[in-house]
């Protein structure tokens, strides 16, 4: 409601009062706290959670996958492959609209693939595969290999890290070092930027132009059915405060809910918890290969022997450490085909003091990013500390919010000018089950994720990954990226880490895919 001038009249008040109280019962409104803010609008520059969250409730995606992550189409209607597996041909579904009135087309999706394939690891290999794309009519593209992949479809419909969300070709002509700000998107609601507060508030409203699949939804694809004519997404930095606006009803569903405050929100029988996905996430000691002290191999060796997993899952709650978590000594996430334990050490303090100092480490800090509004990643930033000084090197944390750490972490510049040494952050699990989408393996200098590792072997054996014809194969392949890695040493593994949910009781439909999604969900 705008805001009334100080001479509206008691009657005018009133009046002004019971207007807004009506506008309010005819839209029915869903609240919801974000683990996260969002602080950019691109959906391609930045593999930041909250910003892939957001993207999936105004974008649409060409596949997606369901409850079971299996690949579904989602956009496209139907598409074939020829005889030697070199051509695929794509014909997009009737019905999508971007959010301006045009009509989606075939160039659009080929320029959200090319600015896609600049950032994102699988898109990256994709492309080093692809001979040709062309638009074969408005309606219909296609894609020319060089050589037979069998990961099109993984590639084209992952879930998490960047996933492939379509622009209009007129966003998607501009470079990627240039983000967009125009949110002009073709899913099932719509952003409405004019009432985005900036750390406060963002709004989404029902697409009344979005026509949905016909197939029930399921995880994240299928039918995307808004059940709420609006979304807000409600920036409340302290737990406390947002589980007593969950309490009263002020808001409708907690994202990421303390461990700490499980036992309040348990005895209130107005509140379900679960856990936000099944699969969870994997929670990261991601170090800065470029820049002091951790440009050191040895010093990142150092690291591994003194992350103590059962340390972390203590820091985040003094009850069933099953409900948060579980130790998992791999690189990859435990419910992945691909774990293996090959080569994997057991902490051992002693074993990392005694490396750091054959490293030859002289004193240079190292600058912890620490995200106070972010309950999962916060209390193990702490930790980090407390166990960096405890191997002897020297620290200085670096309190911020979630969306400011986003940003951060792009910088390759000193420490001293805006940098960074370490970030503690947990990448959805289908970013971390197998070389090719993993996040923290890719090894390809400034084309890898934020830290940049560079290594050739683990590229060329990630290369060999997708290359591979059968699982066995693909397995044996896993496993030697993974003995690499623990060389080369890009991050460090902590634990897989569920998120918790706490929702209102009257709510129903909430799905738990790798992305917290808001269609599907209705109120009693």
């Amino acid at each position: 409601m705008p805001r009334l001038r100080a001479t509206l009249s008691a009657v005018g008040l009133a009046a002004a009062i019971a207007l807004g109280a009506a506008s309010a019962q005819a839209e029915s409104v869903l609240r919801v706290k974000p683990f996260g803010d969002v602080k950019t609008l691109d959906p391609m520059v930045n593999s930041d959670s909250m910003l892939r969250n957001h993207a999936y409730m105004i974008y649409d995606t060409l596949f997606a996958v369901d409850a079971h992550l299996a690949v579904q189409p989602q956009m496209v209607q139907r598409w074939d492959t020829s005889e030697d597996g070199r051509v695929w041909s794509f014909t997009l579904r009737d019905g999508l609209v971007f959010s301006d009135g045009q009509q989606v087309t075939s160039a659009d999706v080929i320029a959200s693939i090319r600015r896609w394939s600049l950032r994102d690891g699988f898109g990256q290999q994709l492309a080093a595969r692809t001979a040709s794309m062309e638009a074969v009519d408005p309606h219909t593209f296609r894609l020319t290999l060089k050589a037979p992949w069998g990961l099109v479809l993984d590639a084209l419909g992952k879930p998490s890290g960047q996933a492939l969300f379509i622009l209009p070709a007129r966003l998607a002509a501009n470079p990627i070092e240039k983000p967009i700000d125009d949110a002009t998107g073709s899913g099932p609601f719509v952003f409405r930027r004019d009432l985005w507060v900036p750390g406060s508030t963002l709004v989404y409203e029902r697409n009344p132009a979005y026509v949905p699949r016909p197939e029930p939804a399921s995880g994240l694809a299928g039918g995307k059915r808004p059940g709420f004519d609006r979304v807000e997404w409600k920036i409340i930095p302290d737990a406390q405060t947002a589980l007593n606006a969950l309490r009263k009803g002020e808001i409708d569903i907690f994202e990421e809910i303390p461990a700490d405050l499980v036992p309040t929100a348990r005895r209130d029988a107005n509140i379900r918890l679960s856990h936000q996905d099944e699969l969870g996430l994997q929670q990261v000691f991601r170090m800065n290969s470029l820049q002091p002290p951790f440009n050191n191999p040895k010093v990142r060796q150092a690291v591994w022997y003194a992350i103590d997993p059962a340390e972390y899952l203590r820091a985040m709650t003094d009850g069933d450490t099953a409900l948060v978590g579980r130790a998992c000594p791999s690189f990859y996430m435990c419910s992945s085909p691909y774990f293996t334990d090959a080569g994997w050490v057991k902490p051992d303090m002693a074993t990392a003091r005694r490396l750091l100092a054959e490293s030859g480490y002289d004193g240079t800090p190292a600058v912890l990013l620490d995200p106070t509004d972010l309950p999962g990643s916060h209390p193990h930033v702490l930790l980090a500390d407390q166990m960096l000084r405890d191997m002897g090197m020297k620290t200085d944390v670096q309190a911020m919010d979630w969306a400011t750490l986003t940003t951060r972490r792009t910088s390759k510049a000193p420490v001293d000018k805006g940098g960074w040494s370490v970030f503690i952050s947990g990448p959805s699990g289908p970013d971390m089950m197998e070389p090719v989408g993993h996040m923290g393996l890719r090894a390809s200098c400034d084309a890898a994720w934020f830290g940049w590792p560079c290594d050739a072997e683990i590229e060329r054996l990630r290369a060999a990954f997708a290359d591979a014809g059968d699982l066995a194969a693909r397995k044996r392949i896993a496993e030697q990226v993974q003995v690499r890695a623990e060389t080369v040493a890009p991050y460090w593994p902590i634990i897989d880490m569920f998120q918790i949910r706490a929702a209102r009781a009257e709510l129903h439909g909430i799905l738990n895919p790798p992305a917290p999604v808001y269609w599907n969900i209705t109120r009693e």
